[in-house]
């Protein structure tokens, strides 16, 4: 495997690389704007900056949804792998767009697409014919049942389950253990069993 260039040096960083050298990749260093004040990032090196033009495959692991969807653009990250650990349970039947990550225990049953630059994080479960936009975050534990929509950056909390069938629009924030048994409007922040508006 090419070298692999993760962009964003935080504890989201430390997790992708981690899942990347599960899955393969044994060359991985880091390039991050703290760089040359910071030179490591756990045990792996961060040799140079995000606009540097650094050899190897790139992938971002920005952990904030907006600043990963706004450097996406601006660094032309379309080629960006999929990373998957080996624990992952991802269906032929599913689409991964580029820079996707799904880290240990993630589920992603047929018929699921989900969006480039989106984080499938520890133990999450995406059934079937859900349907996830653009650099979200489906966080740790958090569960959407069948045919779930998830509008482009949108950040479903910890442990949060949505019901079958609802709609979650574009730059959403639901609450950790929330559950969502009603579609939820753009922009809104919702929490709660059952969520409601906060």
């Amino acid at each position: 495997m090419k070298r692999l260039v993760l962009i964003g040096a935080g504890g989201h960083g430390k997790v992708a690389a981690d899942m990347a050298r599960s899955a393969g990749w044994r060359d991985i260093v880091f390039a991050d704007d703290a760089y040359p004040d910071r030179t490591a990032n756990g045990a792996w090196a961060i040799v140079g900056r995000p606009g540097d033009a650094l050899e190897g495959e790139r992938f971002l692991t920005v952990g904030r949804n907006d600043m990963r969807a706004r450097l996406w653009t601006e660094l032309g990250m379309t080629d960006s792998p999929v990373i998957a650990h080996p624990s992952a349970v991802i269906s032929a039947e599913a689409v991964m767009d580029a820079g996707v990550l799904a880290v240990a225990g993630t589920i992603v049953n047929a018929g699921a697409r989900i969006g480039r630059g989106t984080i499938l994080n520890t133990a999450c479960s995406v059934d079937h014919d859900c349907t996830i936009g653009a650099f979200a975050h489906v966080s740790p534990g958090a569960r959407l049942a069948g045919g779930v929509t998830v509008g482009d950056r949108s950040w479903i909390g910890v442990g949060a389950v949505v019901r079958e069938g609802v709609a979650i629009g574009a730059d959403v924030i639901v609450g950790a253990g929330a559950a969502v048994v009603d579609d939820v409007g753009d922009g809104q922040k919702v929490g709660g069993v059952p969520a409601r508006a906060i």
